[in-house]
Order: structure tokens, then sequence, then C-alpha cells
């Protein structure tokens, strides 16, 4: 028996399967989709079997036999190989790249080598001898002196010693103590075997008694009783009780937040919505539905009675959400409604957790996974339906290799298991509603809030208005005036600033001189809590300069705003006013989201200040003021989706505001009110706005009248990534059709990072029946030669930005 195995590996001359032959004893549980450690050259690392059969093109005697199994049953199933094979085609990644990203990163292997001595007394060297210290084993990573390495090859050339790679995965399963306590009688007659003065055995033995007949975790003995481990040593050794390791799950922390429940009774519209969903799922049929509900117009419910539908059929559930921050109160409403049979899977889990949850979700313990853009590989094999919240988002595109979109994969997942993909929005992207209108996908409307609550009143603040007042605050004056009305009716804010920190840049007065990073050509930002400079791209930080670095001028200033320094300026203006800040500097640690939120779901914070990861999803009670401080942060980039990503934002936050029985109020700070985004994203009409910005995108040939698909080059070398960059574009010209545009190539907006110099082209293109086989070549001739000099070129097809 051979099999095909995709080994750990991410270069180009081994993207393809290998030939192992199965020994004997394996061939009787040898699977496809299982894990093996095979020996790959000199070394011993982890492969994928993507196929079982009798021959092989080599000859037996060159095949190499497997080494070990390390599943007993498969981790991927069949579908995820050929899931694999067709991402790894449409995103051009590594084929053990496409395997990995479908499992946790705890699965992943950790390749460990050892010195193993063969033959000890040929060892003659007193510093190797010295090293050894009599043992047999040790770790390489030991040896770190030239002297001895050049020892270390001479005896591994004669074969006194050799090196071993241990393959081990990750994270391993967790395992506690666990103690059976005997029955009462047996318990009786232990006692009277111990000493009187023996009083810690006399106080466990009694509380074993209470608890004859048990079994109990260790810990928990220790607690109660407040005894030594080798007391309980004594006792079990005695006959008292029986220990072993028992296998648990690592139970993600479920943040308890002040929620309203959902009403379960459906609107007519949400019934007439979930209708044609429930009759796909019932008729085992593959469509895809744009449900397109404003805020607050109950698309979880329908989301909720959708999945209840599917696991009475028996099936399971996959639910994406696009940030961390909806994840908490989805996770909650689900399992309020669906208890034990919900797992989570998202980026703030420790790799332990995430592990746990994946193992729930394989061995078929839970039938519903919420969770962000890698949940959508769970390991289900009987899908009933996949929905993605909030499709717009940009997080649902990975920005590593592989690069896939979760709505793409999602549908070619409902393909094969003939089931429904639900796609929800207020603001649904421009690509998904285009393709809803030619009937690609079944549109399906919400335009009711579902409580029957209006809409919130929104008023756009011209700050230039502001200005010329004298007004230099970045609160206008119907802003502040609103926050201080809701903090005096014991209501609560939410402002909405999309940049973290204290203030964008640093700028002297006199010369004009920005603080730049050293690595990367962008400003550094303020960051008041530490008094530090921060790069958002590299990590580089440095202390605030007191004096211009370039004239020395003491005139140096912040300018910008940041989210630290709005809460600086609360503190200022409503000095009694509870803030919590929610922004990437302060959710680092594990559960600070959950936290964050549960304080102010339950009232213990009148102002919630944060970047775009509190502009959706959120809906609490008490909300009734929505405060956007700089609606132009993401107005004014040079991204040809800038118009649609603020109107979506807009949307998205002044939906938080009065989603229950109070009235909301929403106030967007501009310095453009006259933008079509801005007006429009006030009465949140979105087709009014969806005509102008095709009307735009048709005019400028972008998405979705035009694919794209970005090259970026990058390399320590200003002029080799200008030579590199430009041989790739030539090959390009010569081998696409005429009527692809190939724009570039040029250098990237932030033209170098982290030391490394970007250029990069852009192809532009209706159909081009070459561009999959020419992108091929093209990284064939960059993984066989470019990439030897250094450089770093990628390929994103569809990317979510062209800048």
């Amino acid at each position: 028996m051979i099999v095909e195995v995709i080994v750990d590996v991410a270069a180009y001359p081994i993207d393809r399967p290998f030939d192992y032959i199965v020994p004997e004893a394996f061939q009787t549980t040898i699977e496809r989709g299982i894990r093996v450690k095979v020996p790959f050259g000199r070394r011993k690392v982890v492969g994928y079997v993507t196929n079982i059969k009798n021959e092989s093109e080599l000859a037996l005697s060159k095949l190499r036999p497997i080494e070990e199994l390390i599943d007993i049953e498969p981790v991927l199933s069949e579908e995820q190989l050929m899931l694999s094979r067709w991402l790894a085609t449409e995103t051009l990644a590594y084929q053990i790249d496409a395997l990995q990203v479908m499992l946790p990163a705890a699965m992943r292997a950790k390749y460990d080598k050892f010195i193993v001595v063969q033959d000890s007394e040929k060892i003659q060297d007193e510093n190797f001898q010295r090293l050894l210290a009599g043992r047999k084993r040790i770790p390489l990573s030991a040896i770190n002196d030239a002297g001895l390495f050049r020892i270390l090859k001479s005896y591994v050339a004669e074969e006194i010693v050799t090196v071993d790679t241990a393959v081990q995965q990750q994270v391993d399963v967790k395992k506690v103590r666990t103690i059976h306590i005997e029955e009462k009688e047996k318990l009786l007659q232990v006692k009277e075997t111990i000493q009187q003065n023996a009083i810690r055995q006399i106080e466990l033995i009694d509380w074993l008694i209470e608890h004859a007949g048990q079994s109990v975790q260790a810990k928990q003995i220790f607690e109660a009783t407040g005894i030594q481990s080798n007391v309980l040593k004594t006792m079990i050794e005695r006959g008292a009780a029986q220990e072993t390791y028992e296998e648990v799950y690592r139970e993600p922390t479920s943040p308890e937040l002040q929620d309203v429940p959902i009403p379960e009774k459906l609107t007519d519209e949400q019934d007439q919505a979930l209708h044609p969903i429930r009759q796909a799922i019932m008729d085992d049929r593959h469509e895809t539905f744009l449900l397109h509900g404003i805020t607050g117009s109950g698309k979880t419910e329908v989301y909720l009675q959708a999945i209840t539908k599917v696991l009475e059929k028996g099936q399971e559930a996959i639910v994406l959400v696009p940030e961390i921050s909806l994840t908490p109160q989805m996770t909650a409403r689900f399992k309020a409604r669906f208890g034990q049979l919900v797992a989570v899977l998202h980026s703030a889990l420790s790799a332990g957790e995430k592990y746990d949850e994946w193992r729930k979700i394989h061995r078929g313990e839970v039938k519903v996974v919420v969770g962000a853009r890698s949940a959508i590989f769970a390991p289900f094999e009987n899908i009933g339906i996949i929905i993605l919240d909030e499709e717009h988002e940009s997080t649902y595109k990975q920005e590593e290799s592989p690069r896939y979109h979760a709505r793409d994969v999602a549908i070619k997942r409902s393909e094969y298991y003939k089931c429904p993909v639900l796609l929800g929005s207020a603001t649904p992207s421009l690509e998904s509603y285009a393709r809803a209108s030619k009937d690609v996908y079944t549109l399906l409307t919400l335009k009711n809030r579902a409580k029957s609550q209006q809409l919130p009143e929104v008023e756009v603040v011209d700050m230039r208005q502001q200005l010329k007042s004298g007004n230099r605050s970045m609160f206008s004056i119907p802003l502040a005036e609103a926050i201080r009305e809701r903090l005096e009716r014991n209501e609560q804010s939410v402002l909405f600033l999309n940049r973290r920190g204290f203030s964008s840049f640093v700028l002297c007065r006199d010369c004009g001189t920005t603080v730049e990073c050293p690595n990367c050509d962008i400003s550094l930002t303020y960051h008041r809590a530490h008094e530090l400079l921060k790069c958002h791209y590299c990590g580089h930080e440095e202390r605030v300069p007191t004096v211009c670095p370039q004239c020395e001028s003491e005139h140096i200033r912040f300018f910008g705003t940041g989210t630290q320094k709005v809460e600086e300026e609360i503190a200022k203006i409503f000095p009694d006013a509870r803030v919590i800040r929610m922004d990437v500097d302060t959710t680092r640690r594990k559960g600070a989201h959950e936290r964050l939120l549960r304080q102010f779901s339950e009232g213990k914070a009148d102002i919630l200040l944060g970047t775009q990861m509190i502009a959706k999803g959120l809906d609490f009670p008490n909300i009734t003021l929505v405060g956007v401080l700089a609606a132009d942060t993401t107005l004014h980039l040079a991204d040809f989706r800038a118009a649609e990503k603020t109107f979506q934002l807009m949307t998205q936050v002044s939906g938080r505001a009065g989603r229950h029985e109070l009235p909301g109020e929403v106030y967007i700070q501009t310095y453009s009110p006259e933008h079509y985004a801005i007006e429009l994203a006030k009465e949140q009409h979105y087709e009014p706005f969806y005509q102008m910005e095709m009307q735009s995108r048709r005019q400028f040939g972008y998405p979705p009248f035009y694919f794209f698909t970005l090259i970026q080059f990058s390399h320590e070398d200003v002029l080799k990534v200008s030579d590199f960059a430009n041989r790739g574009t030539t090959f390009l010209r010569g081998n696409l059709s005429s009527n692809t545009v190939i724009i570039g190539p040029t250098a990237a907006a932030i033209s170098r990072v982290n030391n490394r110099y970007r250029y990069q082209c852009l192809i532009k293109y209706k159909k081009e029946p070459k561009l999959t086989e020419t992108l091929q070549q093209l990284i064939r001739m960059y993984r066989t030669d470019w990439i030897k000099s250094g450089l770093i070129m990628t390929v994103d097809v569809d990317p979510m930005s062209i800048f």
C-alpha cells in the first residue's frame, strides 16, 4: 500500500504530493486526511495523507516508509481535502498552507532537534563530554559554540552521534488529576488504621466519607480541606481512593452581558424573509441569499430561526461575525437559544481553548459554531446553513497566504453540502448587492425595525462652521450639549473615532519636520499613556522628543486626534463622566473585550469611546446617543472603496442608538457635509448610495465592473525591487490579453515598511482566461530564481485595498 503525502515544508519544489510506503502495522488504520510523521531528506516532518493507492511511478526500492501515525482518525474530511485543493488553486498558495489553515494552530507541528549518542566510548573531546554530562540525549539548542558545532559535525559524519527530530503538536490535550473516592464502608475501615496523632489524615478521611462514591478533581479536595498533596497520596496508598488523569476541555469564559432578550415572534417582514431560506433548507438546495436589513431590523432573529430549522433536520450551522468585539454578544445570544450546542472560534481564545473548541466540533458534540473568519473551516460534515453577519466587512478577507475570502469559501462549502448561504448586512458590499440585482444571489429585505422604533435622528455637524465660530474643541457644541443631557438622564453614549493613540503625528512648527519611523515611510503615532511614539506597521517605539530632531526647536507639537486624546478631552469637559475606551491598545489582554463590554452593559460607564470595533453589532438598551467625531477619517483615503467604507461605518455606528424603548440621536461631525456618502448615511438610504457609487465605479473602471489582482514586490534594496517589479510587469504584459490593463509598476502608497521598499502593479480585467496560468508561471519564476536574491512577492486576487 502506498500513500500520497503533502509534507509540512512550504517551498516551491516541494509543493506536491510525495509517495511513501505504508508499513503492514499501519495498513488497517491509515486513512485519507490523517497526519503522519515521515522521513524527508535527513529530517522527520509532519505530513497529511491526501490519497491512498497501490502503485507508484517510482520503484518501490526508492520509496521510504511512514514512521508514525499521529492521528487515529482523520483530522481532515474528504470535503476539506477537496476544499484545500480548490483553495490552493484559487489563491495561488502552497498546498500545505491550504491544508493547515483548516486546522487550529495548536495542531501544527513543533520540531525539536536532539543530539543522540550512539557510541559514548568514541567521544574523546572533553568539552563535548562536559556538555553531555553523561546523558545519551540532549537538545541541539544546547550547543551555542562554533567549536562544539565543528566537533558535532565530525561526530555525525563518523556516526558516533546522530541528530534526531522530535515532532509533536504545539498544544496537548488538557488532563486533570481526578480522585475516585471509595464507598463508605471501605473508608471507615481505612479510618481505623490511621493513628490518632495523624490529624491531617483524619480530617481528610472524614471529608472523603462525606463524599463517598464520588469522583472529584484533586484541586477541589485541596481547596476544601487545605491539606497537602502528600496527605492525599497517603490516603490513595491506603486504598481510600484511586486517581486517574482525565481529559477536560478548556472552556472559554462566557460573558454575562446585560442583554435584552430577542423576541422570538417574528414580524411579518421577518417571516417573509425567512420563508425562502427555510424552503432552501428543506429542499437541500444550494442558494446564496443576501439579507439586506436596516440596523435594528431583526436580522439576528432570522438567523436564529433558520438555524432552529437546520437543527431540527439534524444538521449543523456556521455563523461568522467580522470582529472579536461582536463575538461576546452574539455568542451570548446563541448560547441562550441553543445552550451547549454552541462552540466559539475566534482569535482572542488561547491556542488550547481553540484546540478544545475544534475538538468539540470534530467529535460532533456541538451543532453551531459562532466565530470570526477562520471558523468557516469548522470541521462539520453535515452543514445545513452558513451565515455571514455584516458580510460587507473587509476582515472576512485573509491578508496572509492563503488569501481567501470567507464568503467565497462559504459558497464553495455550501455547494458541496447543498445548503443555503445567508449574507446579512444593513450596508451590503457593492459586489454582493450587484450580484443580487442580477439574480446571482437572492435578495431579501427588512425595511423596518423589528420593534417598529423610529430610526435615530441624525444631525450632520459642519466642523468648518464650528471653527469659524471659535470652537477649536474636538467636540462640536451640539454634541457636547447632547452628551451633557445624557449624563443628566443616566443614559449611555457611544463616541466613535476610527483612530487609536493620542494624536496622529508629531510636527515641528518651526521647520515642518514630522517625526517618522526609521524603518517605514510613515509618521509615528503619539501614545500618551506611556509617553511613546509608535509605528502601527512595524511596531517600532521611541521616546517622545522634547526638541525637534532636525532644527532643535522646542516648538514641537502633537497634531491630529486619537482615542487617547479624546478620552483626555472628555475628562476636562465632563469630569464626572465614566468612560470606557475600546481600541487595540486597551483590548490587547485576553478577555479584555468581554470585560469592557460587560462593564458597559451593566451600566458601569456613561460613555463608550472606541474605534471601528464598536461601530457594529452592539445592542444595548440604554444607548440613546452616538457621536461620530471625525467622519472624514476614512472618506479621503486614497482608496476606491473610501466612500463605501465611510457610508457603511456611518450607517452602522448610527444604528447603535435607539434600538429599544428609548429614542436615539446621532451627531456626525465632518468637514465634508455635502459629500453624498455622509448625506445618504444620515437617512440610511442604501439604494440611492448604491446607484451613485456604482455610477462612479463604472466611470473610473473599478469593481464590480472590473476585477483586480494586486502584485506586490518588496526588497531591502530599492533598485533591486524596482528592477524585479519591471521584470514582473513586462512578463505579464507579454502573456495576458490586450483587453487586460496592467497599471504600474509604481511605488506603494507606503513605499517602505520595516526597512523593505515596496513596489506594486495592478492587473485590471473583465475576462482574462489566461490569468491563473500566467500568474502561476510568474510565481514559478519568483520561487525558483528571484526569491534567492531576498525578494518577497505576493499575489492578491480580488484585494480589499489596492494601496
